[in-house]
């Protein structure tokens, strides 16, 4: 049994389970029980505060975790990077009232700044030769520079919506962050089987991402352009119809090109075409 520490609430919460749930991995999402099994894998979810996870991971309460990057760089523990995942992503920044006039990093000199991320901010201070006061703050850090606790912030920033609500502009971008799969160093032969399994499904799932099978009939006298136009992962796939002149031509299409090899496709005499999502796709 491998046992997984997920985010008790939040939006890694809520994109890891529904990781889990594209790679039919079914979990209680029931946020009485610390502890919820699968019943349909074997994996069992440890639900945590975020900045637990990484010391739970290293110190083998759970094998492995789901965590953001600026909580497992803040606190240095451990553990190993899995997979980077894509998802829940968002920046460290630097933060000061939107009024002051802004001349470089060099303005945080004899300034305080208010953070929850001590660690990353002092490492980024001394690298720029910067001497300021860190004032360590859990919780709404944006709303320091307003009842005078700081003159700045670090925090982190995903739209910057709240730094726009507190009269605050971003002014220096620290890390870029997003959720990784970290595990346990010493992990057991078979619970390494076991993640192997699951990352097989994550890349299914990954894979499949904004790609969409595509069906059309297609003339057979312009069958050659028509191929040349398709940029999918092989060859497409060729069947032949009832009417010798025509054919039916499937492959996969990436959403970004999607209207535009479309209009192609029409052009070139492609009729009947048919669009449905790819939930799963494995290379």
């Amino acid at each position: 049994m491998l046992r997984i520490a997920v985010q008790s609430k939040g939006r890694l919460y809520e994109d890891t389970m529904n990781l889990l749930a594209e790679a039919d991995i079914k979990v209680s999402a029931s946020k009485r029980t610390l502890l919820v099994q699968s019943p349909n894998f074997p994996l069992e979810v440890l639900y945590l505060r975020d900045d637990d996870i990484p010391q739970s991971v290293a110190g083998g309460v759970a094998d492995i975790g789901v965590v953001g990057e600026n909580e497992f760089v803040e606190r240095h523990e451990d553990a190993e990077i899995i997979q980077r995942l894509g998802f829940s992503k968002c920046r460290l920044s630097l933060a000061i009232p939107k009024n002051v006039d802004y001349p470089g990093v060099e303005w945080f000199n004899g300034k305080k700044i208010a953070t929850s991320y001590p660690f990353i901010l002092r490492k980024f201070l001394e690298e720029k030769g910067i001497v300021a006061d860190i004032h360590v703050i859990t919780g709404s850090v944006e709303i320091s520079p307003g009842i005078g606790l700081a003159d700045g912030i670090f925090d982190i920033v995903s739209s910057g919506s709240t730094l726009i609500s507190n009269n605050l502009r971003e002014v220096e971008i620290v890390m870029k962050s997003e959720a990784l799969l970290i595990g346990n160093k010493q992990m057991s032969d078979d619970k390494r089987e076991i993640l192997q399994q699951m990352l097989f499904r994550f890349e299914a799932v990954r894979q499949a991402e904004d790609k969409k099978y595509v069906r059309m009939n297609a003339p057979k006298s312009r069958l050659k352009e028509i191929i040349e136009v398709l940029p999918g992962l092989k060859s497409p796939t060729i069947i032949p119809l009832a009417d010798d002149d025509w054919c039916s031509v499937h492959t996969v299409l990436d959403q970004k090109r999607f209207w535009e090899i479309i209009g192609k496709l029409k052009e070139l005499g492609a009729q009947g075409i048919l669009v449905t999502p790819i939930e799963k796709m494995i290379l």
